[in-house]
């Protein structure tokens, strides 16, 4: 399961637009298709950013469009604003956020957490379109429960490979995102509990809430770590 790659389970066709489509025609793929965001491409169907339903405008007098999940991005398209924009080109995000299809499953679903996305373009090796993958497509890759990646962390990596007290480390899961909460003896021994961590099947991202015991010197380790390598 590491080792699947997004080409394995990307959707090929790709409802897109172009950056001249209008806000209309962008709403209407959008429910006809069911789908919370699309590509915006140019000529050569190279990715230039991503419009989802919160960068629409509101219609005069009308109520806005059913919120997804917000996709922040370093900047926007200049000039732009969902109250101003009327085309593609104006309320996208951009640059958008792109994968290759020999990307394996596990970093493309880190990816996703890490940026805060629910859909990656796939291009490529000269940035075109020639796929897209969702959030949805990569769970089921897992096809574990937030549960089940719990009980592994507390029983073989806490457990079983750091032989930390029970009581010491509380372990949230959501969506796949593992919370470490809690003391270890040493603070040599938080590294080894997030590396180990980000190995477990499932995980597509840890937040590291663990400190040493007192009395241990140095400072605490504090925030979301990525994997070493």
């Amino acid at each position: 399961m590491q080792n699947r790659t997004v080409a394995e389970v990307m959707t090929w066709e790709v409802v897109q637009a172009r950056p001249d489509t209008p806000a209309q025609e962008l709403a209407r793929l959008l429910d006809v298709h069911r789908i919370s965001g699309l590509p915006v491409v140019d000529g050569d169907d190279k990715v230039m950013g991503v419009v989802s339903r919160t960068d629409l405008p509101v219609p005069p007098g009308g109520r806005a469009a059913p919120a997804g999940r917000p996709q922040p991005a370093p900047r926007r398209t200049a000039g732009a604003g969902a109250a101003r924009g009327t085309t593609a080109g104006e309320v996208m995000t951009t640059p958008a956020v792109t994968v290759h299809p020999e990307h394996r499953v596990v970093d493309a679903a880190r990816i996703m957490q890490r940026r805060h996305v629910d859909r990656l373009p796939v291009v490529d090796e000269e940035d075109r379109l020639i796929g897209i993958t969702t959030r949805r497509d990569l769970l089921r890759v897992f096809l574990r429960s937030d549960e089940q990646i719990r009980a592994e962390v507390v029983e073989e990596v806490l457990g079983r490979a750091l032989d930390v007290p029970p009581d010491d480390v509380r372990v949230r899961v959501r969506d796949g995102l593992v919370t470490l909460r809690g003391t270890l003896a040493h603070e040599d021994d938080i590294p080894p509990a997030i590396g180990l961590t980000w190995r477990v099947d499932g995980v597509v991202g840890v937040v590291n809430r663990l400190v040493p015991r007192a009395g241990d010197d140095g400072a605490p380790y504090e925030g979301r770590l990525r994997p070493s390598g």
